[in-house]
């Protein structure tokens, strides 16, 4: 059966910004959508790779106190155990694709 998803609908659905909701598996791969807000997000790190892929606004990733602007269209993949936190003014839909189990 195939399975079609509205992402940035979901996202606007989701009771609170940057608080994912899972959309599915592609074998291994969860795949997660979230709505951001202006606010900035802690870092954190993770035990696997995490690819996030700006679906439409911008998301200004901080990584080792450099921030980039990460664009709708644009994906960045960051690696196992890279500390990485959001800098303030990030907005829209984000999908967060991982190997979380």
């Amino acid at each position: 059966m195939v399975s079609k998803f509205n992402l940035p609908g979901i996202a606007a659905g989701l009771p609170a910004a940057w608080r994912s909701g899972g959309v599915g598996r592609v074998g291994p791969l969860q795949i997660k959508v979230l709505r951001m807000d202006e606010q900035a997000y802690a870092a954190e790190a993770h035990t696997f790779d995490e690819a996030l892929l700006v679906l439409d606004g911008v998301l200004n990733l901080d990584v080792g106190g450099t921030v980039t602007a990460v664009r709708a269209g644009d994906v960045v993949i960051v690696p196992a155990g890279h500390p990485h936190a959001v800098a303030p003014g990030s907005q829209g839909t984000l999908v967060i694709l991982d190997l979380a189990a």
